[in-house]
């Protein structure tokens, strides 16, 4: 079984190649971008849509185009509260050997990558016969430990919506910097993969930060008998330009109720 990030398969179909950023110095800051609120019947459309997630235009995951089944995941303090970061491939390493030591079912080694953003373990995992599985190797696993340069998350507490979430050493900081990492992010939260739809995504550079917003549709099960509570949030990640302090900010915007039924989505009445 894949973990939460399974719905890069699923939801991510291109391949987004690293670019280095220019050294050249920011540019003077724009008017903000704004997202156009879509209406309730779109947002019906989509959150009731398993096979749409995002724009086509979102972020892409290096491993998108994996063909076999696989998993993705980020090597964490022993809390699990935040990924780790690393300075070198050496120390890299070395986080996600002791990892790989405490998981019940251990990889074999096969590879380690290096991009702008992180150093990555591929092992390929496989199972013993006596878990009902075949011996020898079934998928991969790709492990992932922030480049410290990079962003720095020690100290987020990856459970809250709000708040702290890392520290980019990233100079200049850039809209495109904070744009990807913001939609990177949202593939590894613990949002319900089928009910985090992303209605929209837009950017906001300001004299002081840089700040990427996810205009997302929620939808809650609220139990027998009652139609699904549809929450149509904001989730902004703001970057200080000097600091690179990035804070995250969840703010409900409206919600109503609906229901699928008969192979259409409607709204509840009251």
């Amino acid at each position: 079984m894949k973990s939460i990030p399974i719905l890069i398969v699923v939801s991510l179909i291109g391949v987004t190649a690293c670019n280095t950023e220019s050294s050249e110095s920011p540019v003077a800051p724009v008017a903000s971008q704004s997202a156009a609120i879509p209406s309730d019947e779109i947002v019906m459309e989509r959150v009731y849509d398993l096979l749409y997630q995002h724009p086509s235009d979102f972020f892409v995951d290096e491993r998108a185009d994996t063909p076999r089944s696989y998993t993705v995941h980020h090597i964490k303090d022993a809390s699990t509260s935040y990924e780790l970061c690393a300075d070198s491939m050496d120390a890299a390493i070395q986080l996600e050997a002791a990892d790989n030591a405490l998981r019940a079912v251990q990889g074999l080694y096969v590879e380690t990558i290096e991009t702008d953003r992180y150093f990555e373990v591929v092992r390929e995992l496989s199972f013993p016969d006596s878990i009902g599985n075949v011996a020898g190797v079934t998928s991969p696993g790709f492990a992932r430990i922030f480049k410290c340069d990079f962003i720095d998350r020690v100290g987020v507490d990856r459970n809250l919506r709000n708040g702290y979430a890392g520290t980019f050493g990233t100079t200049p900081l850039t809209e495109r910097v904070v744009r990807e990492f913001t939609q990177y992010q949202w593939q590894f939260t613990f949002f319900w993969p089928a009910a985090k739809t992303v209605l929209d995504t837009y950017s906001t550079e300001l004299d002081d930060a840089i700040e990427h917003t996810l205009v997302l549709g929620l939808r809650r099960d609220q139990g027998e008998g009652r139609c699904d509570l549809i929450e149509v949030v904001e989730w902004t990640f703001s970057a200080d330009r000097v600091s690179g302090t990035v804070e995250k900010d969840f703010d409900t915007l409206y919600t109503f109720e609906a229901e699928y039924a008969d192979g259409a989505a409607r709204k509840c009445d009251g």
